[in-house]
């Protein structure tokens, strides 16, 4: 017994001298971003430089740590040493809780300053006004499809998209009193997406519950948590603390892999990583085979196509528009000459951006 104690003591005071040399460490770090950001103007935060740490260190992490944790440790770590020159200020879909704040913690770290708006277009407002540096909106989710109010101001934006990030969405059934019986819920609060994504649970397990359509699943917490104990909420575990909720059930979406993909904008162009995607948007004529034209050039130079989604036109009726994702950055010399070739059969043309890869953490 005296042996195992000295042992456990030995390994602790081990354990505080790495924790000594940790500290020393980050605050060295800091002070070295900190220099950068005496020597660089405008904002510190480089998508490229990030995701190339990020690969980096998962490629050569040696263990026992899994590649995710050591990700998402230097997420956080590089979100700090950000802030201690000035948090990066990303605009979001409020009220607090909201699963797009959780994308953007999980792209930017817990030290990112989070802007909570009321709408999607005062999101683009914040962003393009400069009052945010990123924006963070969804444009897809596996299950419910595109957002088509976000494709369609994409459009419009003067925004690029320099990042993306895709967040397992998981639902839960949020209440004020953590005991109360299924059968006494009354009234149950969410985005309609999220309806949708929960239908067949509510209709086997709440089928008398009335269900409340309201702007973002947020917003449903933020309600349920100033109603009465009969009323619940759809929404993330994010969304709970907030409003003085519990988990009622956990994971009540219909389908376990439901995710939603979100994309980072901001007026910066994000330079070649290594590992990158590019998004666009393109018009074609109204006339047969103009989508396979459209699409020969990608093919002819070697260009992977990873999605391709048509959304109407707003300018003309019964037109359409494609947006498009490829792997790789456009100024890539295959890129460019593919794009060359596109503006040649396209009636327009936009490039909303080259951006990383997503890096898991």
């Amino acid at each position: 017994m005296a042996d195992r104690t000295e042992q456990l003591q030995a390994l602790r005071q081990q354990i505080d001298h790495i924790d000594d040399q940790i500290l020393s460490l980050l605050n060295e770090r800091a002070r070295a971003a900190g220099q950068i950001g005496h020597l660089k103007t405008g904002i510190l935060y480089r998508p490229e430089r990030e995701a190339q740490i990020l690969r980096r260190l998962r490629h050569d992490n040696p263990g026992p740590l899994a590649e995710d944790t050591v990700a998402f440790l230097f997420r956080e770590i590089m979100s700090a040493c950000l802030a201690y020159e000035r948090p990066v200020r990303v605009a979001c879909l409020g009220p607090r809780g909201s699963f797009t704040e959780a994308a953007v913690v999980r792209h930017f770290g817990h030290a990112a300053e989070r802007l909570c708006c009321d709408s999607w277009e005062e999101i683009f407002r914040m962003a393009e006004s400069g009052q945010a540096d990123f924006a963070v909106v969804p444009v897809e989710n596996s299950t419910e499809g595109s957002v088509g109010w976000t494709l369609d101001r994409m459009v419009e934006t003067p925004l690029q998209v320099c990042g993306e990030v895709s967040l397992r969405i998981h639902h839960q059934l949020l209440v004020k009193a953590s005991e109360i019986p299924l059968d006494q819920i009354t009234h149950v609060l969410s985005h309609s997406q999220s309806f949708g994504q929960c239908q067949h649970w509510l209709s086997t397990h709440l089928p008398q519950a009335q269900r409340i359509t309201v702007a973002s699943n947020s917003d449903a917490a933020r309600q349920v948590g100033a109603s009465t104990e009969s009323w619940a909420a759809i929404a993330g575990e994010l969304a709970a603390e907030p409003y003085g909720l519990t988990v009622r059930v956990r994971d009540i979406e219909d389908l376990n892999d439901n995710t939603t993909r979100f994309q980072v904008l901001g007026s910066l162009t994000s330079q070649p990583s290594g590992q990158d995607k590019t998004s666009l948007v393109v018009g074609v004529e109204n006339r047969p085979g103009a989508i396979h034209e459209l699409l020969a050039p990608l093919a002819e130079f070697g260009v992977s196509m990873s999605r391709l989604e048509s959304r109407p036109a707003r300018t003309r009726l019964w037109s359409y528009v494609f947006f498009i994702d490829i792997e790789g950055h456009q100024e890539e010399p295959r890129i460019l000459e593919a794009l060359r070739r596109l503006r040649e059969k396209a009636i327009f043309i936009k490039i909303l951006g080259s951006y990383p890869a997503m890096v898991s953490a």
